[in-house]
């Protein structure tokens, strides 16, 4: 959930990654995250990725889900958001496989995922990085698997917050563009909308069931 070029982060930062998270989900974090999950559909025993997992919260509770029969990878381009994401998961007592990695040339094998999940990172990166992420996670994607998409589409409020000034200085993607990025990609688009906190909005596609 942050700009994948961002190197060497450090300790006061990665807590502070976290306490803006909490900020921006009035501390409701945990129903935030199982919120994104119900939109991904995911099932026990699948794979998924998440893309950008930063301190690797996501991750950790899509791993309760699938269950011991399922895969749950995070990549991440700071060596110092895997640290603490390895940290969290042997506190959760969960086992989720962190690798350091960069969003426009994933470190997996074809066709390894059911799921694969990109949350609040979209709007870090240009264009061109958006269309060869959305190229990498259909490469990814077993046949019939499904990539959900959130980012922040921009709000139209008259009277924003502190919390709206900060995310607006950090951007948004219209959720228009999520979902010509995703087709582009070769996938097919089948939900989309509002996430129903702030000002997230959600494409979940689906990968052809044919090559």
């Amino acid at each position: 959930m942050r700009n994948p070029a961002i190197q060497g982060w450090s300790c006061t930062r990665r807590a502070a990654y976290d306490l803006l998270v909490w900020l921006l989900t009035f501390g409701r974090e945990r129903a935030f995250r199982e919120a994104m999950l119900r939109l991904a559909h995911i099932k026990m025993g699948e794979s998924v990725l998440d893309v950008g997992c930063g301190t690797g919260s996501l991750a950790i509770a899509a791993k309760r889900q699938v269950g011991t029969n399922g895969d749950v990878y995070g990549v991440d381009a700071s060596e110092e958001m895997i640290a603490r994401a390895e940290k969290k998961a042997r506190k959760a007592g969960v086992e989720v496989a962190f690798k350091r990695g960069f969003a426009q040339s994933l470190p997996f094998a074809d066709a390894q995922f059911d799921v694969v999940l990109t949350t609040v990172m979209l709007h870090h990166l240009p264009r061109k990085a958006r269309q060869e992420l959305a190229s990498e996670m259909r490469r990814i994607l077993k046949p019939g698997g499904r990539v959900l998409a959130i980012d922040f589409g921009g709000t139209a409020r008259k009277h924003k917050s502190l919390l709206d000034h900060i995310h607006r200085r950090h951007g948004h993607v219209e959720l228009k563009d999520i979902i010509g990025l995703l087709k582009e990609a070769g996938l097919n688009v089948i939900e989309s909308g509002p996430v129903g906190m702030r000002d997230l909005q959600f494409a979940l596609a689906t990968a052809p069931c044919c090559a």
